[in-house]
């Protein structure tokens, strides 16, 4: 497989035709929302098992006394019975799910398309592990300087807008 072929002024991205995928990996990721700072680890399956893995290595990084908010998809692998045993077990986890198709409330998807962007997209990756290590390799050297995400709008403005959209439709 070729790399992304380089672009010029003009001409859009491009890739050969022997493009291949060579296996994927999940990632999980918590996004400090004061800092900035993500933690993440990626898994070869996405499961209910590694997202508890998961959680624990949250609860390791989160100092002790302080709540610890997960938002979160619907995606079944939150809503299992191990994972919510494990909740229970900690009751300064809360977890909040987004509605459906609204990603775009939870930043850490906006730091998800950042990753891609910067590394994922144009990379030539030719296997899960150097697709990995890429990401790991991300994530190092966001961390170096984390910054939080800032919403460029208010609440009351954000709701204005989605209530001009409910009208026109």
């Amino acid at each position: 497989m070729q790399p992304v072929l380089p672009m010029r002024p003009g001409l859009p991205e491009r890739r050969t035709h022997d493009y291949r995928r060579h296996g994927t990996t999940s990632l999980f990721a918590a996004l400090n929302v004061a800092t900035g700072e993500v933690v993440g680890k990626c898994y070869r399956r996405h499961r209910a098992v590694e997202f508890r893995k998961f959680l624990n290595i949250i609860a390791k990084v989160v100092p002790e006394g302080l709540d610890v908010h997960l938002v979160l998809d619907n995606y079944g692998t939150h809503k299992t019975a191990m994972v919510h045993d494990w909740l229970a077990r900690r009751p300064h986890f809360h977890v909040h799910f987004t509605p459906t198709s609204a990603s775009w409330l939870n930043q850490v998807e906006r730091w998800f398309a950042s990753l891609t962007e910067k590394q994922i997209r144009r990379g030539s990756h030719r296997s899960t592990g150097a697709l990995e290590k890429a990401i790991k390799d991300y994530l190092a050297v966001y961390n170096e300087e984390p910054q939080p995400f800032i919403w460029a709008k208010s609440a009351d403005q954000i709701l204005e807008s989605v209530k001009r959209y409910c009208e026109r439709i």
